[in-house]
């Protein structure tokens, strides 16, 4: 699997549906780190996959607010 793209955020037009994604984005790696804590199996490149994401989202809605 390989690392989400900045280029992939096109679709994200306004403020509202990039807050909607990083709330998705962060419920889901919450559900993952639930399942990490009680050991069922989860594939680890997950984490960084999801935290790079949100961070790209971040950035795009800081640049979209100026």
């Amino acid at each position: 699997m390989a690392l989400p793209n900045y280029k992939e955020l096109e679709i994200f037009n306004n403020i509202s549906d990039i807050n909607e994604e990083i709330f998705k984005l962060q419920k889901t790696l919450f559900n993952l780190r639930a399942k990490r804590a009680v050991n069922q199996a989860i594939k680890p490149h997950v984490f960084s996959h999801l935290k790079r994401r949100i961070a790209q989202l971040k950035f795009k809605k800081s640049a979209e607010i100026k």
